[in-house]
This record gives C-alpha cells, structure tokens and sequence, in this order.
C-alpha cells in the first residue's frame, strides 16, 4: 500500500482500541469518547483496518459500494436466500473479513531490486557515469505529502497553509520571449520569405506566410503563465490527496536525474500512458522535485479546444493537423517548419519536454503512438543537425493500484475531454472519494542516457529482416521445418507527416529508440498488489480459494516477482495488504462464509474475468521469458504426449535444446512484438537462450545426458565446427551454440518436483488469453465472412462504381458472398465472436477488442488475410494460401499447439 508510515488500529480487549497517529498514540474508548474523539488521532490518510470490535467498525471501516451478485453460484440461490447472501458478504467486507488471522511478515522489504538501469551495450558510458551504489539506499518520498518543513516558514498558522505556501515557493522560470525567438528560427524565416518550397516564394505573400506561422504557433503552445501555474498546483495537491493515498517517487531515481540535468543538456522525458491524469500527475511530480515547468506533449484528439488553450497556458504543446499533411503541401511544408523551430528552441533554452510513448487508453490499435514516435522524431533530428550537442533521455512509468479512468467500452470512443466535463468528473470522483478505497501510486524515472551515445552504438546491431510471412507461412502450411536465421520485422504504427520527411534510416532509428525507451520504461515499472491478486484469481483459482491460501500464494508471488529483478509498488502486513487489495476489486471478487470459519474468494464471470486480465497483464512483463518457454515446452509435447496425460508421462520425454530452441522461435516470430517489447539490440537466438536459462533456473528443466553420448562438458575432444552461422554482436554465448550440430549431446527433462506440475500450468495460462484470442480468430475464419482474391476484386469494382462506403452498403441491404468488409468492421465482427465464445466456453479473459485487433494484424503479417485500399477504408480478403479449408485447420493447430488445457 506504499511506502510509508499507515495508520493501524490493532485488535484490544473489549471496546479500547490503540489508535497509531501521526504524531501520538493513545487509547481511545469508543463507547465513552465517541466517533469523533477516537477519528481525532487517525492519520488523515491513513488506511483505516479494524480486526476488533463490531462497534469501532462501524467508524473506521469505510462504507463499500456492494456491487450486483451474479456468480454463477448465487444465480441457483432463491430470492429471499440471495439477500440474504448480499448482506452477510456486506457485512464480510466492512468487517474485516470477520477472521482472526495471524500477522505474518512477508518476504517484504528484506530485497528491493533496485531498477531502471540502462542499456549497457547501447550505452555503456551513461550505464556508468549517471549511477552510483549510494542511490539504491535513498528510500521513498510521498510527493503529495507537504508539510511545514516543505516551506521556509514555521508556526501553527503555516501547519494550516502549508499546500498554499508551497505553491507559491515553486521555481517557475519565465519565458515570454520564447515565441519571437521562434519565428527568428532560421527554418520558419526561410518559409517567411521563400527560401524553402511551400514559403512566400510559391506564389504566397510574405505577409500572408507570417500570419499563418503565428497561427500555427499559438495552435502549438503559449507561454506559461505562472500565477496560472501556481493556482493549478495547489488545486491538484489538494485534489490528489483526496484520490490517492500517497504518491511514491523513488529518492535515488530523482537524483540521478537532477544528475543529468546538471549537466547543461535538455531533459526528454520518454513515458508510458496509463491514464488520462498520467499527463497532469508527471508535471506536478517533477515541478514538486525543482525540474521546473514540464512540457507536454499532449495528444489533440484527446482534449476539447478550450482545454486545449488551459493545458497551453499550463505548459503544453499540440501538434498541428496541418503537419500531417502531404509532403509536396505547402501548409505541410510551413506547419512542420514551426513545429521544428518549437521544439529547437525548447531544446535550447533547455526546458525539459515530457513524450507518452503509448497511444492514449481507450485507443484501440497498436501500442506505440504514432504521435509519440513524431515528436521523438523532432528531437532526434534536432540533436543530428546540431542545434543542441546532445539530449538526455529518461525514460518514464506510473502505475496504479487501480487507473482512475478506464474505458468501458473501447469501440465507441468518446467525445474529446471538455474543461466542464473535466470539472464534473473531478467533482464526481470527490463525491465518491468517502464510498470508495483510496489507491497508491508510484512514479518510476529509469537512469537517464545520452542520445548521441544509443544513436552511435544502435546502428552497429542493426542486421537482416523479414517479415512474418516469410518466417512462419512455409513452417505452417507444412511447406518447410527449418526456421530462418534472421530477425522479424513487424511494424504496426503509422508514419505522421514530420516522421516522413525524416530520412529512412533515421525513421527506423526513431521506430527501434522508442521501443527500447518503452521497454526500459516497462521493466523499471513496481508491479501493484492489484496485479498480483488478479493474476492469482485468474490464472491459479478462477473456480475460488479460501482467504488463508491466498495469503500465502500471495506472499509466494510477490517473492518471485522480486526474485526477478521486478520492484513491487507496495509494502506492509500481509493480512492488510491483502484486504486493501481485495477491497479494491471488490466490483469483481465474492466472498462467501464457509461452515469451517474460513472465507471462499470467488473471482466474478463475465466483465470481471475480463477487467482482471487487464490487471494481470501488469505482471507478464516479470515472467514473459518463462511464460514463452513453457509454452514452447508444450507446443514440443503436444505431438509425443496428450495434455491430460500424468506429469511423470511427460516427464519421461527427452527434449533436446535444438528442438526447444526452433519452438521458442516460432512462438517469439508469432507473438506480436507490442506484448513481447524486446530490445532491438537484442537477437533472438540470445533470447531464445535467455528463455532456456530462465527454465532451468527455475526448475522446470533438468539436463539429462543420452547414454553413450559425449558429456557436454567434454571440451577436450570438441572439434572445430565446419560451419560458423555468425550471430550480431548482441551475442554473447559461446561459439559451440552458433552451430546446433555441436549441441546435440544436450538434451533436458522436465521435473519432477511436487510444485513443478502447478508452477506450469502457471506460466501457461499467462499467455493464453492472447494465443486463445488467435485460436478464435482462426475458428471464425470458417465462417467465411471474409472473401477469397476475386470476390474482393469484385467488391471493390462495386464500391467505386457505386461510389458508396462500406457502412452505406451494409445499411441499404444484404451483404453478398463476394461482399469484403473493412477491417475496422471486421475487427468487431471478431469481437462479437469472442464475447460469444466465452459466454459458452467461459474464457472471458480473451473478449478484448485489443485482442481481436492484433489477431487482425497478426494474420494479416502472416499472410493469412491480405487488404485492398479503398474510400472506406482498407477492405481484408483471404489470401489464396489459406482459402482452403485444410490450410485454415493448420493455421489452428499451429497456434493450438501452444496453449496449455
């Protein structure tokens, strides 16, 4: 629940209750003092748990939201029964769950990894300079916690003003002149007066120009304003102490940012995009730590024009839509030159510049954001023309016990964020703010790294690549058994305007930085306790667990979350953490009494399996490499043995590291590359061995050794491989593993330990709701919504003919044979089939529109679906290759293969 001193208030006889302050502890006697007297000594935001008395419950135990029963268990229930049922789990929750349970001490704060270093191969330099041992041990801050000794003054009357005080004591460094400075650009004057192509000199007045660069600038920023600024912190202090229990920032990741920023080089804040306050919450953060004002980089289609012109004055900067225009446009051509000329004088004035890399939530399509990758862009060809020598990028995450504002409904988007719909939804969430249970955030700044140095070093591990069609189609359709040595290419953000003026070897440098930002960014990420329980709930007891095993599995999880190089965002007694946790999910968790004392936790069918999954997702990243690996481990023995067969049956099979490495290459080259996040300056073939290493680490395998083989580690009589298959410089194994002739002696087993069988199936089922996904996107493709080359031909002739959209087509009538949707439009047909398998089958966790869309992508990289441009957009056909119905069924069975029943 972070890190930080809580209120507790421990069980004591009869109705006297040690209440832990602030800054006193005392008795307090309810029955005789009253509510108010005993609320007193309570920290103002503490987290209130009572494992007492019913009377001293009913006080501080906060009131819950009891959420509709639709378990499939209360369904059978009769009426009269089912209230009944509603109560007592009422009276479960505000009561502490009614048990007796013993404090236990998790593996909690005896290790906490110390993350977010950077690349070493890509920047060895920075690895080294911008780091010390002396950080790890600096501890936690609650940003939101502000107190006298926060100001320069003391008394009882600044304890009350405090916040107030505090904002007015920021450091905000004008810059009035910065829009003069912008149109003396040499970029924007050779526009103004028509030195560049698109300026005053293509038939346009030089006048005419000018306006429309001033135009263009005021869409882009406006000068902060600081009394605007001032007035907004103290707002939102006031606000985030009412929604959020505390705010943690890790002291030792802040120093070595002011590290950077002593340097004299601009900031660039690289970060992930939970929700929709990540924006408001990051510059509070670094405003609150002396970084000064952060420039946003906001996403336009996000905010309304009159939040706009707010976020403007409180520092943010808009993209232009003139800038996304074609190249040869002259609007295009002056729009990109004002943005350039922006972004350089932010660079040179040094004011530091804050970019989500992911598309914003609720945004159906690919993970990187394209908007992201644009400005990116800007400041990598900034640094390459020399208008600064160099630029620091720290890469950024925030997570949350909960995300305040998650979609409901992904597919209908809604309308872009208003200054009063803002205002009422901060007014909602403060109504709410005594129903609910606050949640913990933490604020996660990775070691900061020079960008001149990875521009240097990144290109020497660029190698050869094909597509996922080239890899994997021959191996499906049982064409081929051999898996190409070369990496995958898989692309699936769209190129902006900016981003392709850029030269092509810069935009795949701009493409393969930021997916090494958004993994570093990802892998120095605190994994919640929110996470946790929804993984255990979903993944190991979807049918229910009693409280006391799940305290256990808990604090078993959590160690080998941290066993793993993950931090985790929370901390405290295991009985606590675990009722804040369960509190939290409350709208998707029953709890039912059983006659042995114990408490039966029931995860919810339907929506709450599916919400749970997205939770859970938070904790893949710690145990991706083994997920993959296990998964590869049962692709291999799905031809040798059955799954429901006995795990000693399975144990019996002797798997050799050649086979194990071609299934972990083929369920690396079929997953997409947003979920995996590998660095580019990693091969597969090193991560293959990584996933081996992580098996045997854990357990699952145990190297075996063929009778009458040579041992493996009989050097002496190796001899030198005729054939050397040269890895990139990523690689750093010996050269016995280059060639899989020399390691055929080397064979494993799986083993045979009493918790290996559980630990398995554990790791299987982490990637099985994506891979599910894809079974059931090439189910449907049975169903022939989809036409084969010359139906498409057809369906396209009729469109243009017609001149008439996909959605008007479908409005005036039925759809033909040879009619070809959009794939926007088959992408919800898709969803519809899997929210309607899993209200069959129950696999609630796969009915994800985002699912559906990389199903969608997947197959159409793997030259399974093929598209045709068209005025409604691109229209998906069948390739040849997969409109028989015996190909279909191979597709299915290769994906099959990896999932775990």
């Amino acid at each position: 629940m972070g890190n930080m001193d809580f209120a507790r208030a421990e069980r004591a006889p009869q109705t006297r209750v040690k209440v832990n302050g602030h800054k006193h502890t005392a008795w307090v006697d309810i029955t005789q003092s009253g509510t108010k007297e005993a609320e007193r000594w309570l920290h103002p935001g503490g987290v209130r748990f009572l494992w007492g008395e019913r009377e001293a419950q009913k006080w501080l135990v906060p009131r819950f939201y009891r959420p509709p029963m639709d378990t499939m268990l209360e369904a059978r229930l009769p009426t009269k029964q089912r209230n009944t049922q509603n109560s007592r789990e009422t009276s479960l929750w505000s009561s502490g769950f009614g048990m007796k349970l013993e404090a236990v001490t998790p593996f909690l704060g005896k290790y906490r990894p110390f993350v977010g270093r950077c690349c070493q191969t890509c920047t060895p330099k920075s690895w080294e300079s911008l780091f010390h041992r002396s950080i790890m041990d600096l501890g936690f801050c609650n940003v939101i916690l502000v107190k006298e000794e926060n100001t320069r003054f003391r008394g009882w009357l600044v304890r009350r003003l405090c916040c107030f005080l505090w904002s007015l004591e920021q450091h905000i460094p004008p810059c009035r002149d910065a829009p003069e400075k912008i149109m003396e650009r040499t970029g924007v004057q050779n526009v103004i007066s028509g030195r560049d192509p698109g300026g005053a000199g293509e038939g346009q007045v030089s006048g005419l120009v000018k306006k429309e660069v001033q135009r263009i600038l005021g869409h882009i920023q406006a000068p902060p304003c600081p009394f605007l600024l001032r007035l907004f912190s103290w707002a939102l202090l006031r606000f985030l102490k009412c929604v959020f229990l505390n705010v943690q920032l890790h002291k030792g990741q802040m120093k070595m940012v002011h590290q950077a920023a002593q340097a004299g080089l601009p900031l660039v804040l690289l970060s992930t995009h939970k929700s929709l306050l990540d924006g408001i919450l990051l510059p509070f953060v670094l405003l609150s730590q002396g970084l000064g004002v952060l420039r946003v980089a906001w996403d336009p289609r996000t905010c309304s024009p009159t939040l706009r012109a707010l976020l403007k004055k409180l520092g943010g900067l808009f993209l232009p839509p003139e800038a996304n225009l074609t190249l040869d446009s002259s609007e295009g051509v002056i729009a990109r030159a004002v943005v350039h000329a922006a972004i350089e004088q932010l660079l040179v004035s040094k004011q530091p510049l804050l970019i989500f890399l992911e598309e914003p939530p609720g945004v159906l399509g690919p993970r990187l954001s394209a908007l992201g990758q644009t400005w990116l862009g800007l400041v990598v060809e900034a640094v390459q023309v020399g208008v600064v020598p160099d630029a620091m990028l720290v890469p950024v995450a925030i997570t949350y016990d909960l995300v305040p504002d998650a979609p409901c409904d992904a597919y209908h988007a809604s309308a872009p964020l208003g200054l009063w719909t803002g205002a009422l939804a901060v007014l909602r969430i403060l109504r709410g703010w005594g129903r609910s249970r606050p949640v913990c955030v933490r604020v996660h700044l990775a070691q900061p790294f020079s960008l001149q140095e990875y521009t240097i070093n990144a290109r020497s591990c660029w190698g050869s690549r094909q597509t996922l069609e080239q890899l994997l189609q021959p191996i499906v359709l049982g064409q081929c058994t051999t898996v190409p040595d070369t990496e995958k290419e898989q692309e699936w953000t769209p190129a902006t305007g900016p981003l392709l003026a850029l030269k092509e070897e810069d935009q795949l440098l701009v493409r393969r930085l930021s997916r090494h930002v958004l993994n570093a960014s990802v892998m120095s990420s605190a994994v919640m306790s929110t996470a946790i329980m929804a993984t255990l709930l979903l993944f190991k007891h979807q049918k229910g667990v009693f409280l006391s095993q799940l305290l256990g599995e808990f604090s078993w999880l959590t160690e080998e979350t941290l066993l793993r190089g993950f931090d985790v965002g929370f901390s405290g007694q295991l009985r606590c953490l675990v009722q804040h946790t369960l509190s939290l999910l409350q709208a998707h968790v029953t709890l039912l009494r059983v006659h042995q004392g114990d408490l039966l936790v029931v995860p919810r069918l339907g929506p709450g399996l599916t919400h749970l999954a997205h939770l859970s997702a938070e904790l893949l990243p710690a145990f991706l490499s083994e997920a993959v690996g296990a998964c590869a481990v049962r692709g291999l023995l799905a031809g040798r043995v059955p799954p429901e067969g006995p795990w000693e049956l399975q144990g019996i099979e002797l798997l050799s590291q050649n086979e194990l490495y071609r299934q972990i290459l083929l369920l690396l080259h079929l997953l997409p590359q947003d979920l995996l996040l590998l660095q580019p300056c990693q091969s597969s073939y090193c991560y293959c061995q990584e996933v081996l290493d992580r098996l045997i680490q854990c357990g699952l395998l145990v190297a075996e050794e063929t009778p009458g083989s040579r041992p493996a580690c009989d050097t002496g009589r190796q001899r030198l491989s005729t054939k050397l298959l040269w890895k990139p410089s990523g690689d750093f194994t010996d050269s016995d593993s280059d060639d899989f002739e020399e390691a055929e002696g080397r064979f494993f087993r799986l083993s045979q330990q009493s918790r290996c069988p559980d630990f398995f199936l554990f790791l299987c089922r982490l990637l099985s709701p994506l891979l599910k996904a894809f079974v059931q996107a090439a189910t449907f493709l049975h169903q022939g919504q989809l036409p084969d080359t010359g139906e498409a031909h057809i369906s396209l002739a009729l469109h243009r003919g017609r001149g008439e959209s996909s959605g008007q087509r479908l409005c005036r009538g039925p759809r033909p044979r040879f009619f070809s949707p959009t794939e926007s439009g088959y992408a919800e047909q898709l969803f519809q089939f899997l929210q309607a398998t899993a209200q069959e089958e129950g696999f609630f966790e796969c009915a994800d529109p985002n699912l559906a869309i990389s199903a969608i992508w997947t197959f159409r990289d793997l030259g399974v679906l093929q598209q045709t441009p068209s005025p409604a957009g691109p229209m998906l056909y069948l390739s040849p290759a997969f409109t028989s119905w015996e190909n279909q069924e191979k597709l299915e069975q290769f994906i099959r293969q990896f999932i775990c029943s």
